[in-house]
């Protein structure tokens, strides 16, 4: 009897359900991120860490470089390093700090709003080892600018694209962009910009409810609005095109494997550690930061044993505090979505797409 794509879909992500279950026991660090600062140079509506014109706490970078030491001593296998703020080339000691860390045989990427990169800083980001990046754009010129609060913003942010990609040496170059109920309208007529630039992925993902965005009226997407989004992102793959949505939340058996590589893992505390400005401990960064949430700090704890034993929280599945969840014929795939996502006041995800994907 031949099998229909539903049916494979489905044993794959029973195979992720068992593979989840182990890798909660014995967790992998795979990525670590480092959020340098809270400062930038931006003022996005959105930001999920509310960065901008703050005074932020910053580890000095004589901690970084412990860190680094100490990681590639307790790990058998070297996690990715993936750089982050606020905008991190705000950090004036970055290129010492991850220069060291290409010398001890980290790879690294780096998330940025691009504004600050010119051919100069192209070059030191590439005599310091960086391997990736992805730079935000989050609609078109007037779009952009004013989702950022940044005249020029748009300008400078291609201008860093432009700058990256004719120094070349670099393993991946993403745009990332953000879209919006306002911006939705915008796909088609981005997706030809993104022809023109040399890039090697554009990254589309829906707004979250997380930080400021939180605050902002007639922005979320509708459902329309998603049916549309990832319509879109599947129909762009088809064709041949590398575009991408991340790695957020369970999408239905329609469109899981059709609009990212793989199927959906919520990689907090199992795949990912991050450690934030003023050196706490977390999962993913985009996570509220609560007390439950936290689950030390580099100053006083450490990191390995944190690591190892202090992550219970990202350890089992949100969808057991959930009794909508438990009752989902998707829980098994699903457990509750991603845990940026996640209402830890009502227990329960804030962005669900049965009823909507499927």
């Amino acid at each position: 009897m031949m099998r229909t794509l539903a049916d494979i879909k489905r044993s794959h992500l029973d195979t992720l359900a068992d593979y989840r279950d182990k890798l909660r026991k014995e967790p992998q660090l795979r990525h670590l991120f480092f959020e340098l600062t809270m400062r930038c140079n931006e003022r996005c509506l959105h930001c999920g860490s509310r960065c901008g014109d703050v005074v932020s706490e910053e580890l000095p970078a004589d901690v970084f470089i412990g860190i680094i030491d100490k990681v590639k001593r307790d790990f058998k296998k070297l996690p990715m390093l993936c750089i982050t703020g606020g905008e991190p080339l705000l950090r004036k000691e970055i290129y010492d700090i991850m220069g060291y860390a290409s010398s001890q045989g980290f790879d690294w990427g780096m998330t940025s709003n691009g504004t600050l990169i010119d051919d100069d800083v192209a070059h030191k980001l590439y005599l310091a080892g960086m391997k990736t990046i992805s730079i935000s754009i989050d609609g078109l010129e007037a779009t952009h600018d004013n989702f950022r609060f940044t005249p020029g913003g748009y300008k400078a942010a291609i201008n860093g694209v432009k700058a990256l990609t004719s120094h070349g040496g670099f393993q991946h170059i993403q745009v990332t962009t953000v879209v919006t109920h306002k911006s939705i309208g915008e796909l088609d007529a981005l997706f030809e910009i993104m022809l023109e630039l040399p890039i090697d992925s554009w990254r589309v993902i829906n707004l979250e409810p997380i930080g400021r965005a939180k605050k902002l009226n007639g922005y979320m997407l509708t459902n329309e609005d998603y049916v549309k989004l990832f319509s879109f992102i599947r129909s762009k793959r088809n064709e041949g095109y590398p575009v991408e949505y991340g790695c957020s939340h369970y999408l239905g058996l329609d469109y899981e494997r059709e609009v990212r590589n793989w199927y959906f893992l919520c990689s907090a505390g199992v795949y990912t550690m991050s450690i934030m400005a003023n050196g706490d401990i977390g999962g993913c960064l985009d996570i509220e930061r609560r007390p439950e949430t936290i689950m030390g700090n580099v100053l006083r704890d450490d990191l390995t044993d944190v690591w190892n034993n202090r992550f219970d929280i990202f350890r089992r599945p949100l969808s057991d505090s959930c009794a909508k969840c438990r009752d989902c014929s998707s829980v098994r795939y699903c457990e509750g979505g991603a845990r940026h996502c996640w209402d830890y006041d009502k227990n329960e995800p804030q962005i669900c797409f049965e009823g909507i994907l499927f």
